[in-house]
């Protein structure tokens, strides 16, 4: 079926059975022809709203969607519906507030009614009990949200300072987020690795597939710290080592544009367990971004091509990683929130074993249940991360 694009057409239902005849009857092909869904109804049933200029827009587009008469695009719709799902909760949130807000004035009118003063007391006290708590949780929602947040994540985590003990570490946190991501029941899927001869690695990079994942592990991102006896250690010291976290959102094509003729690609045989066949052939893929220098290289599927898609997605990610940085860096203001700037080299987190203590150097928590934290148990950290973020913001906006 074919429609003028971008257009969103109304239509009574005579209307439009009088414009499906003409188009079916063209043998002209119309600009920009993507398809349509037809919906018909009369006229008499469009909402109306006087509740201000946002809300209508938001009403209006709710009707939209109900009563959408042109599908553009998939791309186009997942944006619209994702638009849709954002503003929805601040309106409904919104209208309580104002419903509360007359139940209040009401009340205070049946004041002077002798009869139910009683009742307009108990219905004022109700009212002004929730009408605080329904204003701060409505500015919660109007802080504005990271675009990222729903995002898949790309997690990278290399061994830093102390040898084979920061490999082993490494390890030991990619267990972590491994564990953490199953807890979720989020899918997670090696991208590359370097395994060291005691099990740990001097790095390793990660998919974790899910809903709100980036919104949950962003504020990982650092030097991460730990303090033990490590097993290599004969005499009993405990040793200090690190290793570094980054945490990337997962980019579509749409959010960066790579031109084809900027990245080289080079093969090479895959190093490591995986059988006969992955070491005799070149399936592993070396992306070179060549205006930038960067690399990002995947070997750990048998096929080239798969490994060319997943380091393509690596790849794309540190790329737009890179521009985000640069474009905040560029912002007279840049907010640096309690939380942390989430630079890779900033230390944010120590994990003391002879103590069973885990603190957060960003919010000056401590967690004294290491183990249960190692065995992915991260909800109780990553909740106050996200509270004092969230905070901070709020600061933000009443200070402007």
């Amino acid at each position: 079926i074919k429609c003028l694009y971008p257009s969103v057409i109304l239509l009574s239902k005579t209307r439009s059975f009088a414009l499906l005849d003409r188009l079916f009857s063209s043998s002209s092909s119309l600009p920009g022809t993507i398809g349509f869904l037809v919906i018909t109804f009369p006229f008499d049933t469009l909402p109306h709203t006087q509740t201000g200029k946002s809300l209508g827009q938001v009403h209006g587009f709710s009707f939209f969607l109900n009563m959408v008469f042109t599908i553009l695009s998939s791309n186009e719709w997942k944006v619209m519906m994702k638009e849709h799902s954002e503003l929805e909760p601040i309106v409904e949130k919104y209208r309580e507030y104002k419903k509360v807000e007359k139940n209040l004035e009401e009340a205070k009118e049946m004041m002077n009614d002798p009869e139910l003063k009683e009742l307009a007391e108990t219905e004022m006290l109700e009212a002004k009990e929730k009408l605080p708590k329904i204003e701060e949780e409505l500015k919660i929602l109007l802080i504005p949200k990271d675009p990222d947040d729903d995002k898949n994540v790309i997690c990278e985590i290399r061994g830093g300072a102390g040898g084979d003990e920061a490999a082993l570490f490494a390890g030991t946190l990619y267990r972590m987020y491994s564990m953490y991501a199953e807890r979720k029941h989020w899918k997670l899927e090696v991208l590359n690795e370097n395994e060291t001869e005691l099990g740990g690695y001097k790095e390793i990079s990660f998919m974790i597939s899910g809903r709100g994942a980036y919104s949950r592990l962003k504020f990982e991102s650092g030097v991460h710290r730990v303090q033990r006896v490590p097993d290599t250690e004969a005499s009993g010291r405990i040793h200090t080592s690190t290793a570094t976290v980054a945490v990337l959102p997962e980019v579509e094509d749409v959010d960066i544009e790579l031109n084809p003729a900027d990245i080289k690609m080079e093969v090479f045989r895959s190093s490591g367990a995986g059988g006969q066949h992955v070491n005799k052939t070149s399936s592993a893929v070396r992306l070179i971004h060549i205006p930038t220098g960067m690399v990002a290289e995947c070997q750990t599927e048998r096929s080239q091509v798969q490994n060319r898609e997943y380091a393509m997605r690596m790849l794309r990610s540190r790329l737009y990683e890179k521009e985000k940085q640069e474009r905040d860096a560029k912002l007279a203001n840049e907010r640096k929130t309690q939380v942390g700037s989430g630079d890779r080299s900033e230390k944010i987190r120590t994990y003391n074993y002879p103590q069973g203590r885990i603190t957060d150097h960003r919010i000056g928590m401590s967690i004294y249940q290491i183990e249960d934290f190692l065995n992915g148990n991260l909800d109780e950290m990553i909740d106050n991360l996200i509270a004092a973020d969230r905070a901070e913001k709020l600061k933000s906006t009443n200070d402007c």
